[in-house]
């Protein structure tokens, strides 16, 4: 649910004694790609003491932040390269998925929103949106971002499992086992999904064996909120 995204830009010149803004953004881009993330910000504080606008160091110290855990810290760093630049969907997006980690799912969603009116073929941000949109049981609205999204990415185990959590949630058991098939289909270790299927079909459609089948899958895949269904209602 959180791919963030940055700017990594090629700079072929060595440090020199003073390094340049795009030396440092490049060396803090490397430590990144290394998953140093205390050492990446260390390099992006030093740009921005060089230049405290450059949105692509704001934001990619934000999502270094993010990495860390440090979700209170990164977004007003966000907030910071969504001044610089208002025009990069990205910062929007990171600042989505901080206010999300935070359960701040209605703030979360307007950010979202930002981020896809300025890019609107950026499939993250629909997923996102979606989840956003799902965690608020506006489950209508998160259905069709989820069904744009599978347009362009058909085989998005993830994106099929999340719709059909959202017509299960519009009381569509039909249209929410189809989804549900698709993702175990796609994602065999989905134990959610089967545990989902197992007591859709049971309380839904009064298919015992059918269900009682799921829910030993999702059991055995780890779910083991599937073991109270299996044992009120399979072992008789």
């Amino acid at each position: 649910m959180n791919k963030l995204w940055i700017l990594g830009l090629l700079c072929v010149s060595l440090f020199a004694c003073s390094p340049s803004e795009e030396e440092l953004l490049k060396a803090g881009i490397e430590k990144m790609d290394a998953q140093a993330w205390p050492e990446a910000v260390t390099y992006f504080d030093q740009l921005l003491e060089k230049n405290p606008a450059n949105a692509t160091a704001l934001n990619a110290k934000g999502v270094a932040l993010f990495q860390q855990g440090k979700i209170e810290e990164a977004i007003p760093v966000f907030d910071q390269a969504i001044t610089a630049d208002s025009t990069n969907y990205k910062p929007w997006f990171n600042r989505g998925n901080a206010k999300m980690e935070l359960k701040n799912y209605r703030e979360a969603l307007a950010d979202f929103n930002l981020a896809s009116a300025l890019d609107p073929t950026q499939l993250d941000i629909l997923f996102n949106r979606g989840t956003a949109l799902l965690n608020m049981e506006e489950y209508e609205d998160a259905l069709l971002d989820f069904q744009t999204l599978l347009q362009s990415d058909p085989n998005n185990a993830e994106a099929h499992f999340r719709k059909g959590k959202a017509e299960l949630g519009m009381s569509d058991p039909i249209h929410g086992m189809e989804s549900l098939t698709n993702t175990v289909n796609l994602d065999p270790k989905n134990a959610e999904a089967y545990y989902l299927l197992g007591v859709t079909r049971m309380s839904a459609l009064g298919q015992k064996n059918e269900g009682c089948a799921d829910l030993k899958m999702a059991l055995s895949l780890g779910y083991s909120e599937a073991e109270t269904w299996i044992k009120d209602f399979c072992e008789k």
